[in-house]
């Protein structure tokens, strides 16, 4: 390609070939061309010389020229001039001064075999690097939408898709369970990522992933297309089953209606596409306790107790819908969660009453003990919604004593008895931290308290280290499947009502003092 003899316009019409072929910029392939042809001129002339080799973008001649460096005083005359010698060379130019370069045009080399062999390395080396940026391009602008390619291979249960200028890849874990797939398959899915490194760039592709369902009612209704409907949230059990909410801006257009089509057609048309999975279609609504009644369907809800700081719902039901709601292994339960976003607990009437009764039983009796007050104060305190004795600590006389049946005189006993059971509580498990040896850089840090201390102690967590390897699962406790019952897992910190933002609080500060240091 870069032979002498070939003519000058020759090398330029390869040059737009190898450009229309690769869809690469020819600027590009000049640029490497040029740094193929310094390369062989470094060989025959020397690489102690600094080179430059420039290729005519009108013409096509190639210019290899020497560059030297006007300087004070030549410590290198290889690559260095002084003023007065650049001078003599360039007589044209009078305005020379020192930091500027001259340029000596040098032969025109005849490439050799191995020369040859080099610069054409360096030429493919760049348009494949150029080739791969282009496709990069070409598909990081595709990510988030759906991608249609046929499969190309399996391999280790991933599949690889020929999307035309790339390949993509679906790992296994994204793909349907229990779908047959073949080389030569014409396949639709998802593109989540598009990544580039060192090696060059690699699409990621899913059938699994929620979105997929979501993009694929963007292509099939249009008034999703247009912005009329809104797709507000999507949870999947890739193959099986899924929940969709979805809100209409226009309040005479039925969401739901929309994205079921006339008789079923165009909610039929995804479930195909996702090898059968039943897909409810729920109406959003900002009513928090109605959308989590939807999205239970069929189950009939009784009651909804939300609790928005720790982001968990208590759905209260009869025995009859429990089976309802809580669904096959649990997955009615569990999509109705990941869609709303808010960890749902179902229980039966009779579950919440006795809750209910247990929970009044414990803070009555904790009242009863340690302010030493009877049965029917702590009861009162109880019914009152005084749940721990520290509030009552922070409370002012004027909060109990308005309690129908409390003088003001107790009161401030209570007040007092409760502030001197909290002093000795501290003496009592600070002496208990110690006998249980928890490490000082736990004990300081922020947010924890003593309590929790204890707690974490006996659970065998004294050191940072331990609490910082910790998930905020294995503190506030989570929901889990063990064959196919959903089962609550307690958290070593879930009797002190902490937030799962307070846990991951608490977790990183402890992460980022034991990391950094």
């Amino acid at each position: 390609m870069l032979n002498r003899g070939l003519d000058k316009q020759e090398l330029l019409r390869i040059v737009d070939a190898v450009a229309n072929e690769k869809s690469i910029d020819k600027e590009v392939i000049l640029n490497s061309m040029e740094t193929a042809i310094q390369k062989a001129a470094y060989s025959k002339f020397g690489s102690d010389n600094e080179i430059e080799a420039k290729i005519d973008r009108e013409n096509g001649s190639i210019k290899i020229q020497k560059v030297l460096q006007i300087v004070e005083k030549v410590e290198d005359p290889i690559r260095e001039i002084s003023l007065s010698d650049a001078s003599s060379k360039d007589k044209k130019n009078k305005d020379l001064k020192i930091g500027d370069k001259i340029y000596e045009e040098l032969p025109q080399i005849d490439f050799g075999r191995i020369a040859a062999q080099s610069a054409k390395q360096v030429i493919s080396q760049r348009v494949r690097e150029a080739e791969k940026n282009r496709q990069y391009e070409d598909f990081i602008g595709k990510q988030g939408q759906i991608l249609s390619g046929i499969i190309k291979r399996l391999e280790y249960g991933n599949a690889i898709v020929d999307l035309g200028k790339a390949e993509g890849i679906i790992r296994k874990e994204e793909l349907i369970p229990r779908e047959i797939l073949k080389n030569g398959d014409r396949i639709k899915a998802y593109c989540y990522e598009v990544k580039q490194d060192t090696k060059g760039h690699q699409i990621f592709l899913s059938r699994a992933h929620p979105q997929f369902l979501a993009r694929l009612f963007f292509q099939e209704v249009p008034e999703i297309y247009e912005g009329v409907i809104e797709i507000k949230a999507v949870s999947r059990d890739p193959g099986s089953r899924a929940k969709i909410s979805v809100n209409s801006k226009d309040s005479s257009l039925d969401p739901v209606g929309a994205c079921v089509g006339m008789r079923g057609s165009r909610v039929q048309t995804v479930v195909n596409e996702l090898q059968g999975e039943k897909i409810d279609i729920i109406k959003w609504t900002e009513d928090l306790p109605t959308l989590v009644s939807e999205s239970l369907s069929p189950a009939e809800i009784q009651k909804v107790l939300i609790d928005e700081q720790n982001k968990r719902i208590d759905v209260i039901l009869s025995e009859e819908n429990l089976s309802k709601a809580i669904g096959r292994r649990g997955q009615n339960v569990r999509l109705a969660s990941k869609l709303i976003n808010y960890e749902i607990d179902i229980l039966t009437d009779k579950e919440d009453s006795e809750r209910r009764q247990n929970e009044f039983k414990e803070r009555t009796e904790n009242f009863v003990k340690n302010l030493e007050v009877d049965e029917t104060l702590g009861q009162l305190l109880v019914s009152e919604n005084f749940q721990t004795i520290e509030e009552i600590a922070n409370s002012k006389t004027d909060d109990i004593s308005k309690i129908e049946g409390i003088e003001e005189s107790t009161a401030g006993e209570l007040i007092e008895r409760a502030k001197e059971y909290l002093e000795k509580e501290k003496i009592e498990i600070s002496k208990k931290l110690k006998e249980l040896g928890v490490e000082d850089k736990l004990s300081n840090l922020e947010g924890m308290t003593q309590g929790m201390l204890v707690v974490l102690g006996e659970k065998n967590i004294k050191k940072l280290q331990d609490f910082a390897d910790l998930s905020s699962d294995e503190l506030i406790g989570g929901t889990d499947e063990i064959k196919g019952k959903r089962v609550k897992i307690n958290g070593y910190l879930e009797d002190f009502a902490l937030t799962r933002e307070e846990a991951d609080n608490l977790i990183m500060s402890a992460r980022k003092i034991v990391y950094d240091n």
